[in-house]
């Protein structure tokens, strides 16, 4: 296994942590009677998680496309 095969699970677990951690009532859910509120500022640690769940995502959507496409086959 690489290291590069390490990175990705153990940033995919964190993504998976930090997607877990948010507020529920933030997405799709609010519709569907979940909270009321139409604009909702994220404060604090809520801001700090959203954040990381975009990083992470995006670190490994870039992981994963390199690995892939970008590393050569051996």
């Amino acid at each position: 296994m690489s290291t590069l095969s390490i990175i990705q699970i153990v940033i995919s677990a964190l993504l998976i942590i930090a997607i877990v951690l948010q507020d529920r009532s933030s997405g799709l859910s609010g519709v569907f009677g979940g909270n009321s509120e139409f604009y909702h500022t994220r404060r604090g640690l809520e801001r700090i998680i959203f954040w990381s769940s975009v990083v992470l995502s995006i670190a490994f959507a870039a992981i994963s496309l390199y690995s892939g496409i970008l590393m050569p086959k051996a």
